[in-house]
C-alpha cells in the first residue's frame, strides 16, 4: 500500500471517529459559527478542495477531484458542483457503494470569523427577470 493511500485511510478514520464522537456537530458556539462560515464559503466556491474516493476492499483510489467544489452527499451518490471559471460551473455525480468512502480535504486555510455570521443575498433570487424592449415604434 502506498503512503498517499495510507494517508487518506488514516484521515478518513480520524474524521469518521471524530464525527461519531461529536455527534456530527461542533459543540461550542465559536466552533459552530466557524463551521457554518466554512460551509458557506465552500458552497460559494471560495475554498479549494481535494475530494478522494477510496475503495475499502482493494485499498485503491477510485476517484479524485480537485477544485472549488461544493459537496452534496446523497447517500449512494456524491454530487459535486465545481466552479471552472468566473461564470462557468460543472456538476459531477459519482455513485458510491458500500465499500467506497470519500475524504473531502480543504487545501488552504480560510479566515472565517467566529464572531460574525455571513449573510449572502443573491439579487437574482429576489428581483424578477425583466425583459425590456426599448426599440423604436
Amino acid at each position: 500500500m502506498n503512503k498517499s493511500l495510507l494517508k487518506y485511510i488514516v484521515i478518513g478514520a480520524i474524521i469518521g471517529s471524530g464525527l461519531s464522537m461529536a455527534g456530527c456537530s461542533p459543540t461550542t458556539p465559536a466552533a459552530q459559527t466557524a463551521n457554518e462560515n466554512l460551509s458557506t464559503a465552500a458552497d460559494n466556491f471560495e475554498i479549494q478542495r481535494k475530494i478522494v474516493g477510496i475503495n475499502g476492499l482493494t485499498n485503491t483510489i477510485a476517484f479524485e477531484v480537485t477544485g472549488r467544489c461544493s459537496v452534496n452527499d446523497q447517500g449512494n451518490q456524491l454530487e459535486l458542483t465545481c466552479k471552472q471559471g468566473p461564470n462557468e460551473f460543472r456538476k459531477h455525480m459519482i455513485g458510491l457503494s458500500d465499500n467506497t468512502f470519500y475524504v473531502a480535504e480543504q487545501l488552504d486555510a480560510v479566515d472565517v470569523s467566529q464572531y460574525h455570521t455571513r449573510i449572502i443575498i443573491r439579487p437574482e433570487a429576489i428581483l424578477p427577470e425583466l425583459n425590456i424592449d426599448a426599440g423604436k415604434q
